[in-house]
């Protein structure tokens, strides 16, 4: 059957300007694609001893299995959305999910620290067209309000959950398989992404008076880089290593210079008028301040229950099922009725209280602590809170953005959650080391001493952690506008799947 150009499709036809018939498969493989790139924040986390046990390398040189793919990802998440706007979405979307397949098989099959490494930097590479392409798909797809609501509302907790889910996950595989499947687990995850996406997802056409800012390209992946860099860097020499300030020094003014960069030339790769909006920039803020204070419960909580309480790492999964259970139940059932009607801030701003009070609970949490009086009902309240933040954040993060700067108003998403987990990841272990440190400097050595130490740090980086949401709540209650997200624009005209 002849495909149908753009040009021989009729003006104001259903498949041009109504919504795409299919969108709800379509929202499927996104979701399915965003999934495999969130999992892999955690799941490889988990099965990071067992690489260790296996290949026989340091911990030193373990740091960098993670800091690999978050340089990778993290550098060029916004050259990959500006791709995905200039050489079409569906097109980089299979690319990358192409590219992070094939470079999760040699991970799971490295013989050496290098080959996993290098596999990790190059999946990161991966994810940052995957990423930003997959959230710009879902933009520009879904434009009627209410329909706009529930799928990013789905989208939305996929992104909150997938964590979680990567816990529980890689403690299966690693339990019951070995490490090298938490790294395997992603080649059937891809396949069936990129079946969907073959056939389901519209070819669009490349965005119209776009093109490649170098420069700037350069510039962003250096600062963000060396940003991401710098924080990973302080976890292990710590904040005042005369490196790491330099490293952070020059990270922050190759941002600054990037800035300035962008203003100024004809084709910039972040255009100021999407970050610069009220609505878009307190969404992006409001994202990268939930990556800060989530990390705490993701990080800090595997630590509690694992070492102080002596769970599995598949019991540690399971016990993070309710965390699940509260963002889908918001982002899925609160967001799609009420942000249509009262707007992203009541909604962001109820979000980031409930997360600070999840993470006051956890604050109360003492070495015999029981799970059902301490841990769920503070998971359960941090992932309705969750749920509500990243609904509407991403809903409104993308919203009333050109056809063509969606994908880079996506990739500014995935970067508000990169940068923002690399800091909370790099400050919160400071603050938990040096709290444990401090409790133990007048106390004899002692295996309960340990244990009280090392739960002193968690509970005072789950402090910090509420802290940082409480900050966020009053900054989203100030640079938020009230009222609902504005209508979002026609889709773009596509030729048909193949």
């Amino acid at each position: 059957m002849a495909q149908m150009t753009a040009e021989s499709v009729p003006t104001g036809s259903r498949d041009t300007d109504g919504p795409a018939p299919r969108r709800w498969w379509m929202l499927a493989v996104l979701g399915v694609a965003q999934l495999m790139v969130v999992l892999d924040a955690t799941i490889v986390n988990i099965a990071l001893p067992s690489a260790q046990r296996a290949l026989g390398f340091s911990n030193a040189d373990r740091q960098w299995v993670v800091t690999a793919y978050s340089l990778a990802f993290g550098g060029l998440l916004l050259l990959g959305g500006r791709l995905a706007d200039l050489f079409g979405r569906r097109r980089i979307l299979l690319i990358g999910l192409g590219g992070f397949a094939a470079a999760s098989a040699l991970g799971g099959a490295s013989q050496s620290i290098g080959m996993l490494v290098v596999a990790r930097a190059i999946q990161g590479a991966f994810g940052a067209l995957l990423a930003p392409s997959a959230l710009s798909m879902l933009t520009v797809t879904f434009t009627d309000p209410r329909e706009r609501g529930r799928a990013f509302g789905i989208f939305g907790s996929i992104a909150g959950a997938g964590a979680a889910i990567g816990l529980l996950l890689g403690g299966l595989l690693t339990q019951y398989l070995s490490w090298s499947w938490c790294l395997f687990v992603n080649v059937p995850i891809a396949v069936v992404a990129a079946a969907g996406a073959f056939v389901l997802l519209p070819r669009t056409k490349p965005a119209k008076d776009v093109r490649l800012d170098i420069p700037g390209a350069a510039v962003a992946m250096l600062g963000l880089a060396g940003l991401v860099y710098g924080f990973s860097r302080a976890q292990t020499h710590g904040w005042s290593d005369p490196w790491t300030l330099a490293l952070l020094g020059v990270s922050v003014l190759l941002l600054v210079g990037f800035v300035l960069l962008e203003r100024r030339v004809r084709h910039p790769l972040v255009p100021m008028r999407v970050v610069l909006d009220r609505r878009r920039g307190g969404a992006y803020l409001a994202i990268a301040l939930t990556a800060i204070g989530s990390f705490a419960v993701f990080l800090f909580l595997t630590y509690y229950l694992q070492q102080t309480r002596g769970y599995s790492p598949l019991m540690t999964g399971v016990a993070f099922l309710p965390l699940v259970v509260g963002i889908v139940i918001s982002s899925t059932q609160v967001i799609p009725r009420l942000l249509p009607r009262v707007g992203p801030r009541p909604l962001i701003l109820t979000g980031q209280l409930l997360g600070a009070v999840g993470l006051l609970i956890l604050w109360r949490l003492q070495v015999g602590s029981s799970y059902a009086g301490h841990v769920l009902p503070a998971v359960l309240v941090m992932g309705l809170g969750m749920g509500l933040i990243f609904g509407s954040s991403f809903n409104t993060a993308t919203s009333g953005t050109q056809p063509s700067d969606a994908g880079v108003a996506s990739a500014l998403v995935n970067t508000g959650q990169q940068v923002g987990g690399a800091l909370g990841t790099a400050l919160l272990n400071t603050i938990a080391a040096t709290a444990a440190a401090s409790y133990l400097v007048s106390r004899p050595p002692s295996p309960a001493a340990v244990n009280a130490a090392a739960v002193a740090g968690d509970t005072r980086a789950f402090l910090v952690a509420a802290g940082i949401f409480v900050v966020a709540a009053v900054l989203s209650a100030v640079i938020l506008p009230s009222g609902p997200n504005p209508a979002g624009r026609r889709p773009e005209r596509v030729t048909a799947a193949a």
